[in-house]
């Protein structure tokens, strides 16, 4: 608890990014164009499964919610750092800055969770194509996605609610762009050790045992290909892996870059940077990779432009 004589604080500072005075408005609108980019680009794809019949399938029922948690996760940091771009005084109250940390938590280890269960889903359909539709049931497909969004409920809770029982004295400014959950920490007055335990041993398991899950889906795949080895195989295996892949790279890629490089190479510009890479860069890449490199989507684009002519 802090003494008499400190203060509680009731908001925190933002101070954003590294960014010159005279560069402001070009990175505001940079960083508009990327937001928006991502926020159209997911639309696009939650709008075209749903209408579509032909992508009502187990594989678009996860990546509509993948697009739904990349469109919400950017939007939880993007437009208050516009906002703040825009500000002479970058404030966030102290309830919108746990309410940012919870949702910022949520959305990321919802898409981490999701990731998991796309792997399963392509494992299931190389591995056991016969058996793909009795295995990948409707009703065994929801339970999944429900699993995901309870989960990550839960881990964003426990998180916020140790955040809430710290205490903010004199120092408020926070050296990042939105309410990091170790920044915040830093600028705690309180023990902060039950906080730490609980980040290393959740985040821990909530990172690297979803990875390991991955990991073991794709060495059965690429074994279940090896035993039968053929050009149409791996030519399958590139068309309905490729674009996961793509995806598992750069936001494994980036969550590695961040946390699991060495400490001496840590600052807080690479902390930024490299958060801003999986906060806005990879949500706005993703509908891309999954546009650009997936015959169905594509074809769903084609035959929604096609009806559009037609009426």
């Amino acid at each position: 608890m802090p003494g008499k004589n400190q203060t509680i604080i009731s908001e925190f500072l933002l101070l954003g990014l590294p960014i010159p005075p005279e560069q402001q408005h070009l990175f505001y609108a940079l960083f508009l164009a990327m937001y928006l980019t991502t926020v159209l680009g997911n639309f696009i794809i939650i709008i075209l499964i749903q209408l579509d019949s032909h992508l009502h399938t187990p594989m678009y029922l996860f990546l509509s919610n993948l697009s739904f948690s990349d469109l919400c996760f950017s939007s939880v940091t993007m437009p208050k750092l516009l906002l703040n771009m825009q500000s002479q005084i970058p404030s966030i109250s102290y309830a919108s800055c746990l309410a940012q940390m919870y949702f910022f938590l949520f959305f990321g280890a919802l898409e981490n969770f999701l990731l998991v269960v796309m792997a399963y889903d392509r494992y299931v359909a190389i591995c056991f194509p016969l058996h793909y539709t009795s295995i990948m049931s409707p009703r065994l497909c929801v339970s999944m996605v429900v699993m995901c969004w309870v989960l990550t409920t839960f881990d964003a809770m426990l998180h916020t609610l140790l955040m809430a029982r710290l205490s903010f004295c004199e120092d408020n400014v926070i050296p990042h762009f939105f309410c990091d959950m170790s920044a915040l920490l830093k600028l705690s007055c309180s023990d902060t050790h039950v906080n730490e335990v609980v980040i290393f041993i959740i985040g821990g398991l909530g990172v690297v045992l979803p990875f390991l899950l991955i990991t073991v889906s794709y060495a059965r795949i690429i074994s279940s290909i090896l035993k039968v080895p053929s050009t149409q195989g791996i030519q399958k295996v590139f068309s309905t892996c490729g674009s996961h892949l793509s995806v598992v790279s750069l936001f494994y890629g980036t969550i590695i870059g961040l946390y699991l490089g060495p400490s001496a190479y840590y600052s807080t510009l690479k902390d930024t940077v490299m958060s801003m890479m999986y906060t806005v860069v990879t949500p706005m890449l993703n509908p891309f990779i999954y546009s650009l490199r997936n015959r169905d989507m594509k074809g769903a684009l084609k035959r929604l432009f096609q009806k559009k002519t037609i009426f």
